[in-house]
C-alpha cells in the first residue's frame, strides 16, 4: 500500500517542486499561464471528457449534488467558529469551502485511479468551480452579477460538452484527441503553478493558517461520511468524494482576494500553509481509500 500511495503523490510533489525550483531562480508570469490554462487548456479537457458518449454523466448526479452540499455545509459548520474567534467571514470562510480541485484533485485522482477517475474527476470539478464563482464572488461582494459566470469559458465548455453527450451528437475521433491533447496539459500545469505559488507562503498569519489547514480537511471529511451512505455512492466515485473532501484550500481564493481587496496576505496564509498541510493529510486519506477498496 505504501508504494501505492508514494506512486500516487510523488508525481504530484515532484511537479509541484519544479515549479518551486523554477520559481526560486527565475520569474515566471504565473498568472498568465493560469489565464491561459483556465481559458484554453482546462476547458478544452473539460468538453473532450463530457462528449465522450462513452461517460455515463447521468450516474455522477449523486456525486455531484455531494460535492455541492460539501462546500456548502462546510461554510455553515465552520460559521460558529468563525464568529468565535472573531474571524472575518468573507476572508475565512471562502478558502474553507472551496477547495484545490484544479491543481491537486484533478491530479491526484488520475494518478491514484487512472484515466477512468477523469468523469467523476471532472464533474467534481465544474461543480466546485460553478459554486466558486457564483456563491463564492457574492460572499465576497454580494453585488456581482451572478451573469458573469456565464461567460466564463468552463462554463461554456461545460454546456456544450454536456449538449453533446446528453444529445448523442457524434465526433470525430481526431477531434476529440486533439482536445484531449491539449486538455492533458492542463493538470501538469496546475501542479506547475501550485509550486511557483508555494514561494508565496507568508507566515505573518501563521496560526490562522494552521488552523485552516486543519478545518479545510476536517468539515469536508466530517461531511463527507454520512453522505457516501446516505447517497450510497460506490467505488470510483466515493473515492473522488474522499479526496475532494480533504484537499486544502484552492490557490485562487488567494487570487480572488487579492482581486477585490479581501485581507489578500491572510487568505495567502490559510491558502499556502493549508496546502501544505496536505502533505501529511493526503497519505492518511489515500491509505484510507486503498485499504477500504482492497477490503
Amino acid at each position: 500500500m505504501l508504494a501505492k500511495i508514494l506512486s500516487t503523490l510523488l508525481p504530484v510533489f515532484l511537479i509541484a517542486g519544479c515549479g518551486t525550483l523554477y520559481g526560486r531562480f527565475r520569474t515566471p508570469d504565473i498568472r498568465s499561464l493560469n489565464t491561459l490554462n483556465m481559458e484554453l487548456f482546462v476547458p478544452m479537457l473539460v468538453f473532450a471528457v463530457l462528449a465522450d458518449r462513452q461517460a455515463p454523466l447521468q450516474e455522477y448526479a449523486r456525486l455531484a449534488f455531494a460535492v455541492a452540499v460539501i462546500v456548502l455545509g462546510s461554510g455553515l459548520l465552520l460559521w460558529p467558529l468563525a464568529k468565535l474567534l472573531r474571524l472575518d467571514l468573507r476572508t475565512f470562510l471562502p478558502p474553507m469551502m472551496f477547495n484545490n480541485t484544479g491543481n491537486m484533485g484533478l491530479p491526484l485522482l488520475v494518478l491514484a485511479f487512472g484515466d477512468s477517475a477523469l468523469p467523476a474527476a471532472v464533474v467534481v470539478f465544474i461543480i466546485e468551480m460553478l459554486l466558486h464563482f457564483s456563491v463564492g464572488l457574492y460572499i465576497l461582494n454580494p453585488h456581482t452579477p451572478l451573469w458573469r459566470m456565464l461567460r466564463m469559458p468552463i462554463v461554456l465548455a461545460s454546456l456544450a460538452g454536456l449538449g453533446v453527450n446528453l444529445g448523442g451528437v457524434p465526433l470525430p475521433g481526431w477531434l476529440l484527441e486533439a482536445m484531449n491533447m491539449l486538455g492533458g496539459v492542463s493538470i501538469p500545469l496546475m501542479l506547475f503553478a501550485l509550486g511557483v505559488r508555494m514561494l508565496d507562503v507568508d507566515f505573518r498569519d501563521w496560526k490562522t493558517g494552521v488552523l485552516g489547514a486543519v478545518a479545510c480537511p476536517a468539515s469536508g471529511l466530517i461531511l463527507a461520511w454520512p453522505l457516501i451512505t446516505w447517497l450510497d455512492l460506490q467505488g470510483m466515485q466515493a473515492a473522488a468524494l474522499w479526496v475532494f473532501a480533504a484537499l486544502p484550500p484552492a490557490v485562487l481564493n488567494y487570487l480572488l482576494a487579492e482581486q477585490y481587496r479581501q485581507e489578500p496576505h491572510s487568505v495567502a496564509s490559510l491558502v499556502l500553509i493549508g496546502n501544505l498541510g496536505s502533505l501529511v493529510v493526503m497519505p492518511i486519506v489515500l491509505a484510507c481509500i486503498f485499504a477500504m477498496g482492497s477490503g
